[in-house]
C-alpha cells in the first residue's frame, strides 16, 4: 500500500526524472478513468441512435485527457505551468495548421484528377461563397476546441514530462501507442470508424495515429507551445473530415483511400513522420 500511495504523492525532494515518472503514471490513470466514463456515453449513444448525444459524449471524451492534464499540473504542482500556453514563433503556427490543409488537399486533389472520386463542383459554390464564411469559422472553431481538450493532456503534459526521463524517439513511439489504445474503443462502439471493414479502419488507423503522435510531439518540444499540437489537431479533423470530403462525389473506391479510414491517411502520416523524425536533433538539448 505504501509503494502504491508513494506513485502519486509529490515529494520536493524528488529528481526531476523522477517527479516527472509520478505525474505522468497520475495522469494516465485519471485520463484512462475518466475517458472510461465517456466511453460508456459514447457506446450508449451511438447504440440509441442519438446523434446530438453522441457528439456531446464524443466532445466530453476528448476533453478527458485535457481535464486529468490540468488536475495532474494543479495536484503536483499548485499551479498550471508547463502545458505550453503561448505562441512563441509564428512560423511553427503557420506550418501546424498550413500542414493539413497542404496535405489534405494533396489527398483529395489525386482522387479527383484520377477519377477515383469526383470533384463535387455544385458543393464548391457553396462552399467557396462569402455566405459560406460564418458556417467554415463555426465548424472550424469547433473542430479545434475539440481538439484542445486532447492535445491538453497528450501533448500538454504528457509529452513535456516524458521528455524529461526519455529520448524523443521513445517518448514518440510510446505516446503513439498510448494515443492509439486510447481511440480504440470509440472506434469499437461508436460511429467512429470507415465505411469498410471494422479490421480495416482499425488496420489504417493505428500507422496514423503512430505517425500523428510523433509529428505533434515534435512540434510542441521544438516550439515550445501545446497551440502547435491543437492547431494542426484541429486543421486535420476539419479538413480531412469534412471540408474536403463535402467537396468530393465518393466511389467504392474513394470510400478505401479518402478521409481518416483511407488508405492515403497512413502513408501521409508515416511519410510526415519520417520528415519530421530525421530532424529530431533540431530537438531542445537532451531530446533526441
Amino acid at each position: 500500500m505504501e509503494q502504491i500511495s508513494w506513485i502519486f504523492l509529490p515529494d520536493p525532494e524528488d529528481t526531476p526524472g523522477a517527479a516527472a515518472r509520478k505525474k505522468v503514471i497520475f495522469f494516465l490513470v485519471l485520463a484512462f478513468a475518466l475517458s472510461a466514463v465517456g466511453w460508456v456515453f459514447v457506446t450508449k449513444y451511438t447504440a440509441s441512435g442519438d446523434r446530438s448525444g453522441l457528439v456531446l459524449a464524443t466532445v466530453f471524451t476528448m476533453w478527458c485527457p485535457g481535464f486529468a492534464g490540468l488536475l495532474t499540473r494543479f495536484y503536483f504542482q499548485r499551479n498550471l505551468k508547463g502545458f505550453g500556453f503561448c505562441i512563441g514563433d509564428y512560423k511553427w503556427q503557420i506550418i501546424s495548421f498550413g500542414l493539413p490543409v497542404a496535405v489534405g488537399l494533396l489527398i483529395f486533389g489525386a482522387a479527383w484528377v484520377s477519377g477515383i472520386a469526383g470533384f463535387n463542383s455544385y458543393m464548391a459554390s457553396t462552399v467557396f461563397s462569402l455566405a459560406y464564411i460564418p458556417a467554415f469559422v463555426y465548424a472550424l472553431g469547433f473542430n479545434i476546441f475539440a481538439a484542445a481538450g486532447e492535445e491538453i493532456g497528450w501533448r500538454g503534459l504528457l509529452v513535456p514530462e516524458m521528455a524529461k526521463f526519455m529520448g524523443f524517439t521513445e517518448l514518440a513511439l510510446i505516446s503513439g501507442v498510448i494515443w492509439t489504445v486510447w481511440h480504440l474503443p470509440l472506434i469499437l462502439f461508436s460511429t467512429y470508424n470507415g465505411a469498410g471493414p471494422l479490421w480495416y479502419s482499425v488496420l489504417v488507423f493505428i500507422p496514423s495515429v503512430m505517425g500523428a503522435g510523433l509529428i505533434l510531439a515534435w512540434l510542441r518540444l521544438k516550439s515550445g507551445s501545446v497551440l502547435t499540437a491543437i492547431l494542426f489537431h484541429g486543421f486535420w479533423n476539419y479538413f480531412i473530415q469534412q471540408f474536403y470530403p463535402s467537396l468530393t462525389v465518393p466511389t467504392p473506391a474513394s470510400n478505401m483511400m479518402l478521409g481518416e479510414f483511407g488508405w492515403a491517411c497512413p502513408i501521409a502520416y508515416v511519410l510526415l513522420a519520417i520528415v519530421f523524425w530525421h530532424y529530431r536533433s533540431g530537438l531542445p538539448t537532451g531530446i533526441k
